[in-house]
């Protein structure tokens, strides 16, 4: 079955905003997002479900190759479920640091104190799962995406801003290899896990990173 829309055009919902009030908004939404960091150490309270249904249904919103939006969001809060991800996690970690991982990653990564023990998988009590769709349903058989990987990001993005904006905290954590996510969460041989994103408050001792982000000339270029 097609994830696309019915066919055909509506008139787009669009009303201009003044120009004050949208550098307000814009310096408004920056401020908010510049305030968000990254965090390994999350608190076990409890999160309503509702939230990170929100939080799913604002990254569904994201723009997709053909409107095939080719993303599939697991949240799971199970804690015997966590466990099992977190054991698995761990091991293909271990290795990753052990055996396989390049000097150069190894270089960037050393500041930032991570290693191959993955505590806010069970700590947080929410982990959400993002799975790309490489190939969707018709009815003559299984056919590719377009440009899943592109839109994938575009809805990962999407949903960390929504947990930062309803005042939560998230880890974007790619364990490597990640084929062990498809295998304990029974999904199917198309879908191929993006992202493990533990969801929740951050821990009263939580801590990060003393970094900086680059500055907008470092990473922009305006040709007027």
């Amino acid at each position: 079955m097609s994830a696309g829309g019915s066919g055909g055009f509506v008139p787009l919902e669009f009303s201009e905003i003044e120009r004050e009030e949208m550098l307000r908004r814009a310096r408004s939404f920056y401020s908010q997002m510049n305030s968000r960091r990254t965090t390994r150490h999350f608190s076990k309270k409890k999160v309503p479900r509702e939230l990170i249904e929100l939080a799913i249904r604002t990254a569904g919103t994201a723009p997709s190759g053909a409107h095939l939006q080719p993303w599939t969001f697991v949240a799971i809060s199970n804690s015997e479920m966590k466990a099992r991800i977190r054991e698995a996690a761990e091991e293909e970690e271990r290795r990753f640091y052990r055996e396989r991982v390049p000097e150069e990653w190894e270089e960037v990564l050393a500041p930032l104190g991570t290693d191959h023990v993955k505590s806010h998988i069970t700590d947080a009590p929410w982990v959400v799962v993002l799975f790309r769709q490489a190939k969707r349903e018709r009815e003559e058989g299984m056919a590719p995406t377009y440009y899943s990987q592109e839109s994938c990001g575009i809805a990962a993005g999407l949903f960390i801003s929504s947990v930062h904006n309803m005042g939560l905290a998230t880890l974007p954590h790619t364990p490597s290899p990640m084929g062990f996510l498809r295998d304990i969460l029974d999904r199917p041989d198309h879908e191929h896990a993006m992202l493990l994103m533990p969801v929740g408050y951050p821990s009263e001792t939580a801590k990060v990173p003393d970094l900086t982000r680059k500055s907008l000339p470092e990473f922009s270029s305006f040709l007027e």
